[in-house]
């Protein structure tokens, strides 16, 4: 028995340094970009193409991240509606607070902070997915040319806010400005430069683009049941869902 837990313990070893030598070996440096008047050029053909301007003036969005997290959003507002399995969360992004409700039961104050806390975890991830390209100027972004033989890239760096602040984006678009794909360079995955497709663009009732499908690795990962527009019933909803928190 002993030698069986040793074996183990080897074969477990063998595994961990494997997959450390195989992420270190596929990952990428992430490349030195420089500031450059281009860039903002470069965001600017990006945002025509997906139409921002139907996109900033669109009030209400849902959509579905991978079948599990369901989102309704008050852009105007910014407050969300998050809901999986038996939790639903109303939420306000801004300042981490709102209303949580667990089996249609609304959850007591103390004990709501943890399904608020990941509720908002869920929404800057899952947010993010479907609206990168519009916040590729938000605050705290640091924005620099990448030189590629393939054409220049957009590196777009995050310095602050969200849940892992640092992460660096590098955008590649095709020749009028659409997003192709984005190489991931963020904390919490263990190859860097990772390659991610943008595909099967949806267009809202208001004219904004949005992505609805990314493969990582192969796998794809899709956004679902997306809509947008200036009223609730855009929403499928025919009442104001987030009164209790407004």
């Amino acid at each position: 028995m002993k030698k069986v837990l040793i074996y183990i313990a080897i074969i477990l070893a063998v595994l961990i340094i494997a997959g450390i030598t195989t992420c270190t070996v596929i990952s990428k440096d992430l490349p030195q970009g420089k500031d450059s008047p281009e860039t903002e050029k470069m965001v600017s053909q990006m945002w025509e193409a997906l139409n921002k301007s139907a996109w900033d003036s669109t009030r209400y969005v849902m959509w579905s991240f991978r079948g599990a997290n369901h989102y309704k959003w008050d852009k105007e507002s910014n407050l969300a509606e998050i809901k999986w399995d038996n939790n639903r969360v109303l939420l306000d992004p801004d300042n981490i607070s709102g209303i949580a409700y667990e089996n249609d039961k609304k959850v007591d104050e103390a004990s709501a902070q943890n399904l608020i806390d990941n509720a908002w975890s869920k929404w800057c991830n899952d947010m993010f997915w479907l609206t990168a390209p519009f916040k590729v100027m938000d605050p705290g972004t640091e924005l620099t040319l990448v030189e590629h033989e393939e054409g220049d890239r957009l590196k777009v760096t995050y310095m602050d806010g969200g849940v892992t602040p640092g992460d660096s984006y590098i955008w590649v678009f095709d020749n009028d400005g659409m997003p192709k794909a984005y190489e991931m360079y963020v904390e919490i995955l263990p190859v860097k430069g990772v390659y991610v497709p943008w595909q099967d663009w949806v267009t809202l009732s208001t004219g904004a683009k949005l992505s609805s499908k990314h493969e990582i690795a192969g796998a794809a990962l899709e956004l679902e049941n997306i809509k947008g527009g200036m009223d609730l019933n855009d929403i499928n909803e025919d009442s104001d869902i987030w009164e209790e928190i407004r």
